[in-house]
């Protein structure tokens, strides 16, 4: 997701966006050797989200209580 799509809002809706398509990309891009993808990913929802957001704990995703789809 680009930040043309949020141009004049709060960029929290973006950046869960940018965490969740980051997350959903890994497996695919491991098939398909395509890590670029991933690269870009990573850096929109690094430099636009917090740090406490970034790094989510993985026990969160593995018990479930992430809100989003992963």
């Amino acid at each position: 997701m680009s930040a043309a799509r949020f141009p004049n809002t709060n960029q929290t809706q973006n950046c869960f966006q940018n965490h969740l398509g980051n997350n959903h990309n890994t497996f695919y891009i491991c098939l398909s050797n395509k890590a670029l993808l991933q690269e870009w990913y990573q850096r929109v929802y690094k430099s636009l989200c917090p740090l406490s957001w970034v790094r989510v704990p993985p026990s969160l995703i593995e018990a479930g209580s992430f809100p989003g789809k992963i």
